[in-house]
């Protein structure tokens, strides 16, 4: 059958129509691209401000594998459809070789014009182009729904013959993960600064961390004995460093109160001034009288909740408490703040600049009692802080075993070696990365 070469009506509506298929396949392949570009963040901003293409790309973006499902059904039913139209007209040109040359020139013209080419300004412009396309695919998204239901059941059925469960909204639960790996990205880049990016990260992580994490251990609190005269009390009091003090009676367990010196130093001075200022007079002054009802918190409350509690109850320090009522340590809210801005310092906080040093060798001498978040943020490093808090916790954890001074042990990508032990209490390390 000999080709025929007229060109006439039906073969400019043919040609007609395959442009117009391909127009509508760059459309499909660069709403594609857009909306599962376009960060939800931003289109909230431009929805807040009234946007309604960026409100409309919103809701359907809700639901991702609704949007591809009817996105990617458009799409191949406008390219096959094309691709089927050409190969009809070069074969009615050319006869039997007009399929490969078909298949060349389309192609060519689909990946050009129907996807490099749209999806380049797709991503180059992804908040501008999901809006002005969302409100067209919501209303395709509406005509397939019952084919694309279809197929999502389908979909769902073989994946989970291979053990795999597709979940919509798992990009809801993705939020923080992108939030943390945009901060590190930025932060190799150098377009955030690790000051920026910890601060970040640290609010972040306060629903995760509980008080236990970051609390002073019992061993390390000042307090103050009931028991004690009062003019003992006050000189100890004035020569603390600290504002809040615990008081015990009979046994550093007992917590009876909590004293702010402040409100002790205005309690003496009155006692004293009715007494007409005899110093004498004051061992008749009781303590307990001005001292506060002591909070306790159990040592699980996540940092955020015991920030609220801080702000909610009006006072900055809790006492922590095990399962079993047992003293374990003290936090105040200035610890809870620290592990979001750093270190908080004023005039009155001893120096802790052996805490951390560096040696020449490279080398780091490590306080044992440094928490190792403190660490990673100082050096930039990823120690693991899931089965213990400081330094010297995990090494006992790691070694199994109480080291000795001299004992060298590798692990997590640096050697740790034993400086300093008081006791069963590793007080210095040295620590290299290997």
């Amino acid at each position: 059958m000999e080709p025929t070469t007229t060109l006439d009506a039906a073969f400019w509506i043919t040609a007609g129509a395959i442009i117009f298929l391909l127009v509508l396949s760059g459309f499909f392949s660069g709403s594609e691209t857009a909306l599962t570009a376009a960060s939800r963040g931003k289109l909230r901003t431009q929805a807040d401000k009234g946007s309604s293409g960026a409100q409309s790309a919103l809701e359907i973006t809700e639901d991702n594998e609704r949007l591809i499902g009817s996105v990617l059904l458009g799409n191949n039913l406008v390219n096959i459809l094309a691709t089927s139209l050409a190969t009809a007209l070069f074969t009615r040109i050319l006869g039997d070789s007009g399929v490969a040359l078909a298949t060349l020139v389309m192609t060519a013209l689909v990946l050009v014009f129907a996807e490099v080419l749209p999806k380049t300004y797709a991503i180059t412009n992804a908040e501008k182009a999901a809006a002005g396309v969302a409100p067209v695919i919501r209303v395709v998204i509406m005509v397939f729904s019952p084919v694309v239901s279809a197929v999502r059941m389908l979909v769902r059925g073989v994946l989970r013959i291979f053990g795999v469960r597709a979940d919509p909204d798992s990009h809801i639960l993705a939020v923080r993960e992108e939030i943390v790996g945009a901060l590190h990205l930025g932060h190799s880049e150098g377009v955030v600064e690790k000051e920026d990016r910890d601060r970040i990260l640290g609010a972040l992580d306060l629903g995760d961390r509980t008080v236990e994490e970051i609390m002073l251990h019992r061993s390390k609190i000042e307090m103050l004995d009931a028991d004690e005269e009062p003019a003992a009390l006050l000189k100890q009091c004035l020569e603390s460093n600290h504002t809040r003090l615990p008081l015990f009676r009979d046994d550093p367990e007992n917590i009876v109160g909590v004293i702010h010196a402040k409100d002790l130093l205005r309690a003496m001075y009155a006692f004293a001034e009715s007494n007409e200022g005899r110093m004498d007079s004051l061992e008749k002054f009781d303590i307990l009288q001005v001292a506060m009802k002591p909070y306790f918190v159990p040592d699980t409350t996540s940092l955020d909740d015991q920030m609220r509690q801080f702000l909610r109850i009006r006072t900055h320090f809790a006492l922590v408490v095990d399962e079993y009522g047992a003293l374990q340590g003290m936090i105040t809210l200035e610890d809870i703040l620290e592990e979001i801005v750093g270190e908080i310092t004023d005039e009155f906080d001893p120096t802790d600049e052996g805490a951390l040093r560096a040696a020449a060798d490279g080398s780091f001498m490590v306080d044992g009692g440094m928490t190792i978040r403190d660490l990673n943020r100082a050096n930039d490093w990823q120690l693991p802080d899931e089965e213990a808090n400081t330094v010297a916790g995990l090494v006992i954890h790691e070694a199994q075993t109480i080291p000795t001074v001299g004992q060298v042990f590798s692990f997590h990508g640096f050697r740790f070696e034993v400086a300093e032990r008081k006791q069963n209490r590793i007080t210095r390390l040295r620590i290299r990365k290997l």
